[in-house]
């Protein structure tokens, strides 16, 4: 059976009600590729959250009073919530709460499909779970295994703090092992340049590496999609190169996730070009990349040479202004030529812009990367030229 949510979001001084409602959109489509209905949406300003329940008591009544009228089974937060607001909201509420973090946890543990990506994710959780154990989902046993309470693999996640401690310490072990094992993978792929594509989740970087190095990467409009590091060898212009498709990036990418996913992280950090595609369709991209240029800096790779791809030209729409309408312009008047005028202009790195769908700009885009990754096999063996 579906489960049934609300969503809730706060205003703050650094956020205006057009952020929040781009967050909140960005929330709802975490919640169904999570597997849950969204019936509805809350939001309140706040100047300062409160301590014990994020929002005011007034939102919360009116949010238990739709929830207990419409029997809705859950609560998700955009904001992480402290495990005192946890407690605090689900005992006035009534029902399951979740915040940003355990919503994208659950994902993860949905998506996961090798063995090495189900103990990054059991570990995350439960990295997560433990300090919100106290109180944490007084009804459990009465709604076993739904969205914020299971594993990878469909299976009930541990509550018993004891046996929890035990499995992280196992889980870090298994991890640390397969850890070495990728290390060594990766240093046995020889000397060919190393290229990974990032990004924002669900920009279509794995619809690029399908059409990129001719093979069937999973590619799905839904986040976080790509879990596991995809590498392939590509070849262009007789130039062989590899390239790596890796988890996308989010807005407030939880940081147990980003411990666990250290070696398929690792592939990035680790990478001599990135490729960072973007939806330039997306009414927030330049916060996207805001996003995955502080991740990149997070990650010690903000120095690496960069490649920027606009994907998803051929979804791009804006709104025309009349040529007496004298009210002035906002981002959705600005036009995909004004856009690329303005990129090109202002951006230190090569910068493309491209429709993977169907297929345009995408010979520019293969010379754009074996131009780049010609360069940089040349300063590594600069007598070496059989290659070009």
């Amino acid at each position: 059976m579906v489960e049934t949510a609300v969503v809730v979001g706060v205003i703050t001084q650094r956020q205006d009600l057009r952020t929040v409602l781009d967050y909140l959109d960005e929330l709802e489509f975490l919640a169904e590729t999570a597997g849950a209905t969204v019936v509805n949406r809350f939001m309140q300003r706040v100047d300062d959250a409160n301590p014990g329940t994020l929002i005011g008591k007034g939102k919360l009544e009116e949010i238990q009073l739709y929830v207990e009228e419409n029997e809705v089974d859950m609560v998700i937060f955009d904001d992480d919530l402290t495990p005192t607001q946890l407690r605090n909201i689900e005992k006035a509420i009534g029902v399951r709460v979740l915040d940003r973090t355990n919503l994208i946890l659950d994902i993860f543990a949905k998506r996961a499909q090798t063995a090495y990506a189900k103990v990054q994710v059991e570990l995350a959780q439960y990295l997560y779970l433990l300090p919100r154990l106290a109180g944490l989902w007084t009804h459990l046993e009465r709604q076993r295994g739904g969205i914020g309470l299971r594993g990878p693999g469909e299976r009930e996640i541990e509550t018993d703090r004891r046996v929890i401690r035990d499995r992280i310490s196992k889980l870090k072990e298994e991890l640390h092992a397969i850890d070495r094992q990728m290390q060594t993978q990766r240093q046995n792929r020889g000397k060919l340049v190393r290229v990974a594509l990032v990004g924002y989740t669900n920009v279509g970087k794995s619809t690029m590496m399908n059409m990129l190095s001719k093979s069937e990467v999973f590619a799905e409009n839904k986040l976080f999609a790509t879990l596991d590091t995809t590498t392939r060898k590509v070849v262009i212009e007789n130039l062989p190169f590899l390239l790596s498709d890796t988890v996308g990036f989010i807005r407030k990418l939880p940081h147990h996730l980003v411990e666990s996913f250290k070696s398929t992280l690792d592939e990035v950090r680790e990478s001599d070009l990135l490729v960072h595609v973007v939806d330039i369709s997306h009414a927030g991209f330049e916060e996207q990349i805001e996003v995955v240029n502080q991740t990149l800096a997070d990650l010690k790779c903000a120095e690496k040479p960069v490649i920027l791809v606009f994907n998803k030209m051929d979804a791009f729409s804006h709104v025309e202004k009349e040529e007496d309408d004298l009210t002035p312009s906002t981002k959705e008047n600005i036009s995909l030529d004004d856009l690329m005028n303005s990129w090109m202009a202002k951006n230190n790195n090569p910068c493309i812009f491209i429709s993977a769908k169907n297929k345009t700009n995408i010979e520019a885009l293969k010379e754009m990367l074996y131009a780049q990754v010609k360069e940089i096999h040349a300063s590594r063996f600069p007598y070496n030229d059989f290659l070009y």
